[in-house]
């Protein structure tokens, strides 16, 4: 049995047929997985962090729950501001913010 063939098997020189790209896929391209979600709460620039790439603990503004290192989340922001609101949420709980009920947050 021969090894896997790990490259694709494409004709060299062959363009896609598809139109112009649209802005998130150009921006996730670009800055290397960042995107724009509109949501009930605004606007927001987010971006996954896989676990390998998690090396601080974090607390999630979703749940009051800390984000152990390693554990792959969502930082997401305001895209017009100083970055000053960068966040890092549990994947969950981003998924679920316009669902959640406002509470306090737990110290």
């Amino acid at each position: 049995m021969s090894p896997r063939r790990n490259s694709p098997r494409r004709k060299s020189g062959r363009k896609s047929a598809a139109g112009p790209p649209d802005e998130d896929s150009l921006m996730l391209r670009i800055t290397g997985g960042q995107r724009r979600e509109t949501g009930p709460d605004g606007e927001y620039v987010t971006r996954r962090v896989s676990g390998s790439a998690a090396t601080k603990a974090y607390r999630c503004p979703g749940c009051a729950q800390e984000i152990p290192t390693g554990m792959p989340h969502v930082v997401a922001w305001r895209p017009y501001g100083d970055g000053g609101d960068r966040r890092h949420w549990h994947s969950s709980c981003w998924e679920r913010r316009s669902r959640r009920s406002p509470r306090a947050p737990r110290y």
